[in-house]
């Protein structure tokens, strides 16, 4: 038994003595200088892996920032999108931010860039239909626009233009190296989209989204630079507040671990960065590929003073006098419908009225287009389907007292009896204006008299006397008076004079 205990313990003594020349000889192949940490760096796969990282960052760099004035709601968790709440028509500014590091870009110094603002709907649902959205929103509101810009309170906003058939968007260019801010106004609210009008806390989320494009070479603005956005829900005024309080009080109550779950309330909204938006061509634009959105220049309404012929800032004149004796008939084809809304200066509403008939167009009332296109467009077009002419501010009847009368009158000037049987035929003259030439003007187009021919106009008074016929003089005129007029030679034999009795 004891051989046996000595025979263990010469075999561990040996199995300990060959691990620990084992041990030795590793230590005296990999020594303490022969491999560091830098050297391990060192190595090319790492030093590959090193040098991309920067770069990486370096990309990810925005050359424009967009943060807008307005607080995020304290209710939302860590790692979701920030939610801004907005009241409905009230001035939010957006400050436009040149975010380059030296030397970025270098082809827009000391050139205006181009922004289009948008309001869209941050439901992918929402977006697939949001034609048929807008083209809804539009009909319940006529006249109204979902986003625009508050242009007293912007500041560095140069050519500010706007698409009547896109109601969401507003463009401008603006200079990077300037102090840049565009206040927007969002009238839409978020429970218009529901089909169940709940409270604002119901209503479907939008976005507000800015992209931002260069010059081309050819003078166009469709290079794209930059687009970010934001989430934001819109109430009615005030409502923003209240949902912001309730918010902030609701987290209030959470204990410290909870509260650890969602994001802080910032005082301003930082638009992230995101792809651009995509264009959508209209019936106005034309439908040729454009590499970026890009609003067409014939359907620019331009902030400038409006043309002396149009009743509207909706409208710009066509250079189409309007006749009054056009008329829409009943039997008249959508096509010319058309061509009748655009010759009137209807244009704004030609998609909308896609489908009218000019029977469909006549059967609606005074107050169905007034609600469709607003009141003044609405009273306008109202008026042009049923040839409604301006009412006239004096009416007078004129005839011209033929020659045969002229001579019994002599003969019977001493008796004093004056039936001698002629019929007296009146023209009805309408003025519009209370002016001495109204008045000669409206008489040498009722009697084919040619204008030029027509020295003056007299009034016979008391006893005989001709008294000038002026502007005071038709503005003393009892409305539906009646004369008989006669003319005779002038003094000079070159024309001749009209005499009212």
């Amino acid at each position: 038994m004891a051989w046996v205990l000595k025979m263990d313990e010469v075999i561990e003594s040996g199995l300990v003595h060959d691990f620990d020349a084992s041990l030795s000889g590793i230590g005296q192949e990999l020594g303490a200088g022969a491999y560091s940490m830098s050297d391990v760096l060192a190595l090319p796969i790492f030093k590959q892996e090193d040098s991309s990282l920067p770069q990486e960052n370096e990309a990810k760099h925005p050359p424009f920032q967009y943060v807008m004035c307005a607080a995020t709601s304290p209710a939302v968790k860590l790692y979701d999108e920030t939610l801004t709440y907005l009241n409905q028509g009230q001035s939010y500014e957006i400050r436009m931010l040149d975010n380059r590091k030296a030397g970025d870009i270098p082809e827009i110094n000391g050139k205006l860039v181009k922004s289009i603002i948008r309001v869209v709907f941050h439901d992918r649902r929402l977006q697939y239909t949001e034609h048929q959205q807008l083209e809804g929103w539009k009909w319940n509101r006529p006249g109204d626009r979902l986003l625009d810009l508050d242009i007293p309170m912007s500041v560095g906003v140069i050519d500010i233009k706007t698409n009547p058939s896109q109601l969401n968007a507003v463009e401008f260019l603006w200079d990077p190296t300037k102090c840049t801010s565009a206040f927007i106004q969002v009238h839409c609210i978020s429970t218009e989209f529901t089909p169940r009008k709940h409270g604002g806390e119901k209503g479907v989320p939008f976005r507000i989204q800015v992209d931002t494009f260069k010059q081309t070479e050819n003078g166009e603005y469709t290079d794209h630079l930059h687009s970010a956005s934001c989430q934001i829900k819109v109430f009615k005024p005030k409502g923003a507040d209240r949902k912001q309080k309730t918010d902030r009080e609701k987290m209030e109550k959470r204990t410290a671990h909870e509260k650890e779950k969602y994001q802080p309330s910032y005082d301003t909204t930082v638009l992230t960065e995101c792809s651009p938006w995509p264009d959508t061509p209209t019936t106005f634009v034309n439908s040729s590929p454009t590499p970026a959105p890009a609003f067409t220049s014939a359907q620019h309404n331009t902030y400038s003073v409006p043309d002396s012929n149009s009743s509207s800032p909706n409208h710009q004149g066509d250079g189409s006098s309007q006749g009054s004796g056009d008329q829409l008939h009943p039997s008249a084809t959508i096509q010319e419908t058309q061509q009748w809304l655009l010759k009137h200066r209807f244009s704004t509403y030609t998609r909308l009225f896609s489908n009218f008939s000019g029977a469909d167009l006549l059967k609606l009332t005074r107050e169905d287009l007034v609600q469709i296109c607003g009141p003044a467009d609405g009273i306008r077009l109202y008026n042009a389907l049923k040839s409604r002419s301006v009412r006239p501010r004096l009416t007078i009847y004129v005839c011209q007292e033929p020659l045969r009368s002229l001579q019994l009158e002599r003969q019977d000037a001493g008796n004093g009896d004056s039936s001698n049987g002629a019929i007296y035929v009146y023209h009805a003259i309408y003025l519009e204006e209370m002016a001495a030439s109204e008045v000669t003007r409206k008489l040498a187009l009722a009697f084919n008299i040619p204008l030029h021919q027509i020295n003056q106009v007299y009034r016979q008074g008391p006893t005989g006397i001709h008294i000038l016929v002026n502007d005071q003089m038709v503005q003393n005129f009892q409305d539906e008076s009646c004369f008989l007029f006669t003319t005779i030679k002038a003094e000079n034999g070159e024309g001749f004079h009209i005499i009212l009795k």
